[in-house]
């Protein structure tokens, strides 16, 4: 059983924005449905670690989700900047039994362990994202993120965010002061892709990595 991370999937099945008009992105989602099924297993977890579909409400995501659905693993997923489609967590888990979707868990508030580690995050928060800043914002993301750590079942514990918590040219302290706190060593982030990957960092920070 092994623990696998992705991001930004931006997927478009029941919305007209496709993402194969960007450099980069023709064909996409054939190419992620062969590269994932090729590398994950049934038994298998996946994080897929926010802006999930460009829907905007759960009419919309529904043939975004059965995409996920169907490809191997479970998956568990975080809220990004560009999911407007995110709801309560009773009305998200409702959407999900309905539609019979059974690969597919939310990670808001909570924790879900994956062999021996506790898979704990949220969106997290970036000073320069595009919204533009609120306290109030940032400290309900701290709120959310404290939830899911606090809610770990194992003594290891992995972060997962949308948003880096830190960047070649900025962070956000009160976030990193958390993991430290919680004594994480490994976190995992999105949001950086394109010419933004430039700004993301790959290495051991306050030793975290």
């Amino acid at each position: 059983m092994a623990l696998f991370a992705i991001a930004d999937t931006h997927l478009s099945f029941g919305t007209d924005k496709p993402m194969d008009t960007f450099e980069g992105w023709k064909n996409y989602t054939e190419k992620l449905k062969k590269n994932w099924n090729k590398l994950v297993s049934e038994a298998d977890t996946v994080v897929i670690a926010g802006d999930i579909s460009w829907a905007m409400n759960f009419e919309e995501l529904k043939a975004d989700f059965r995409f996920i659905d169907s490809l191997n693993g479970n998956k568990i997923i975080i809220k990004g900047n560009h999911d407007y489609w995110w709801n309560t967590m009773s009305k998200m888990n409702a959407f999900l039994n309905e539609n019979n979707f059974k690969t597919i868990k939310i990670l808001h508030n909570n924790a879900f362990v994956c062999g021996n580690i506790s898979v704990c995050g949220s969106r997290g928060w970036l000073f320069e994202s595009e919204e533009e800043h609120d306290e109030k914002i940032l400290n309900r993301e701290v709120s959310r993120l404290r939830a899911s750590l606090e809610n770990a079942q194992t003594d290891e514990k992995i972060a997962f965010l949308h948003y880096p918590p830190i960047t070649t040219y900025s962070q956000c302290r009160e976030i990193m002061d958390l993991l430290e706190k919680y004594g994480i060593k490994k976190c995992y982030y999105g949001h950086l892709h394109g010419d933004a990957a430039k700004y993301s960092i790959d290495g051991i920070r306050e030793d975290i990595s």
